[in-house]
């Protein structure tokens, strides 16, 4: 008989980030996307929701609580935040949609390579991915928040280097994986 995981706070965070990302897309879509006061609503939602993804790795590291069904719902949770967050804002124009394919296409094809060669061990995340995720996530949600025009630049260039991580971490990663 196979044992049963026990639910645990960081599976349950996990859960939660999943469960959250519907009322983050309707923040973001609501009164068209042109609402202020929703377009930082909603990146408050994704903001929240991200935390959770990063407290939850740290009380499972901390408490010892890893648990398979963790290992295979977090890269899905993160991906489906991502994907609902540039999805959304290529939608509303506030996003090229050639970014929000970059950076799909490379979760993508890194998500099938890790089921690939997942029977000769995972691949863990580098800390290139984890910088990488970091620039993806606040580079999106820099595009959300109603900036000021002066703050195009800057995002702009947040979002150039969010780009380039996503490239050559993918690249790294299926470099590694042939390595195995």
């Amino acid at each position: 008989m196979k044992k049963v995981e026990r639910p645990n706070l960081p599976n349950s965070l996990t859960i939660f980030r999943i469960i959250a990302l519907p009322f983050c897309a309707y923040a973001l879509f609501r009164s068209g996307g042109d609402d202020d006061n929703w377009r930082v609503i909603a990146f408050t939602l994704f903001f929240i929701v991200g935390l959770s993804d990063v407290l939850d790795g740290k009380i499972a590291r901390d408490r010892n609580q890893i648990t398979e069904f963790g290992k295979l719902l977090d890269p899905i949770a993160d991906k489906a935040m991502l994907a609902t967050a540039t999805i959304g804002s290529s939608i509303l124009g506030l996003l090229s949609w050639w970014v929000t394919a970059i950076f799909l296409i490379r979760e993508i094809a890194v998500t099938i390579l890790r089921f690939a060669v997942m029977k000769k061990g995972v691949i863990p995340a580098s800390k290139g991915g984890k910088l990488k995720s970091f620039f993806q996530n606040f580079g999106v949600g820099f595009y959300i928040l109603p900036l000021p025009a002066y703050l195009d630049l800057p995002r702009d260039v947040f979002m150039a280097i969010a780009i380039y991580l996503t490239i050559s971490t993918g690249i790294a990663y299926f470099r590694n994986a042939l390595k195995k």
